[in-house]
């Protein structure tokens, strides 16, 4: 009873205490794991997937959940590639691209929120028709690449000066703390975890939950395009499946990480560490000789483990 109670007011330090247990592991029984061109993969594969998982871990937050930032990534990743290869200016195609994804996320938000529709039904939809779209325009065979300076931002083998990791992994460290601080001190991230405590009171208090959940989902779908940008430089070419594994990557993360699935309770922080245990968790489960197949299914398990555990405290919404 003391240790649920000591998981569930700590779910940080659990989830810190989870990834340092799973590198003693891999450093004891896996050659190499130590080594810096180990950990600056890791660190890279990490990075991937905390920029595509800020906006799971906004829409969980406000109490939703975002199904559709696969098919976002799928979608980034292919349009940038395409205008890239037409020759529009890489800076111009980034613009572009986010702003359809800013209006896919409103979309998704507006929706869920005005007509009182399942976040996940309303997410998995438009996902599907993105991807039915980018399939259309494409006919099915993506083209185009990214420029050299974007596959060098995200390479393993790169660095940024004296800083022994590529760029993608410093501008992650940046866009954690920003978002961090966002969170804790702006008066987004205030009515943002107000609304996912309690929707009934935050309305109460002048919080207007379409826009809201409007500014949440679009902030989503542009974090999952620019995961999906990032991705066209490191496996170099356009991929409309590229995001496939991020629907489940994103959640465990978020999980993970602490972050409630009620709403109300958690931080990107949280999501930050649950994205590096996910990418320790799976390296060392592969370097141990356990079959591609089934690193998913240990991944569920422990996601599963951790919810039972983060679930058993009351929902804010019932103690208010």
């Amino acid at each position: 009873m003391r240790a649920n109670r000591f998981f569930q007011r700590h779910p940080l330090l659990v989830a810190f205490l989870l990834g340092l247990a799973i590198f003693a592991v891999g450093a004891l029984t896996i050659q190499g794991f130590t080594r810096l061109f180990a950990l600056r993969s890791m660190l890279v594969l990490a990075a991937f997937l905390g920029v595509a998982a800020v906006g799971q871990t906004l829409a969980v937050l406000i109490g939703g959940i975002d199904l559709s930032i696969p098919f976002v990534m799928g979608f980034g990743n292919v349009v940038a590639a395409k205008l890239t290869g037409d020759g529009i200016p890489f800076w111009l195609t980034v613009l572009i691209v986010t702003a359809l994804a800013l209006l896919i996320g409103a979309f998704n938000g507006g929706i869920s929120s005005r007509l009182k529709l399942p976040a996940l039904i309303v997410t998995l939809g438009v996902g599907f028709a993105v991807q039915g779209a980018v399939l259309l325009w494409t006919k099915g065979l993506p083209t185009g690449s990214a420029p050299k300076f974007v596959t060098n931002f995200g390479s393993i083998g790169a660095t940024l000066g004296p800083f022994p990791f590529p760029g993608l992994v410093l501008f992650w460290l940046v866009l954690a703390l920003v978002i961090t601080f966002a969170l804790t001190n702006s008066v987004f991230g205030r009515r943002l975890y107000a609304l996912g405590a309690n929707p009934v009171a935050a309305e109460l208090a002048l919080v207007r939950p379409v826009r809201m959940w409007m500014a949440v989902y679009a902030l989503s779908a542009a974090f999952a395009a620019l995961a999906g940008i990032l991705l066209l430089g490191f496996t170099g070419s356009a991929m409309a499946a590229v995001g496939d594994p991020y629907l489940f990557l994103t959640i465990g993360a978020v999980v993970v990480g602490g972050t409630a699935m009620v709403g109300g309770r958690g931080s990107y922080l949280g999501t930050v560490i649950g994205a590096i245990v996910l990418i320790q968790l799976t390296t060392v489960l592969r370097g141990l000789g356990l079959p591609d197949q089934l690193v998913p299914a240990a991944l569920g398990l422990l996601i599963i483990l951790l919810v039972s555990v983060y679930g058993r405290e009351p929902d804010i919404r019932n103690l208010i």
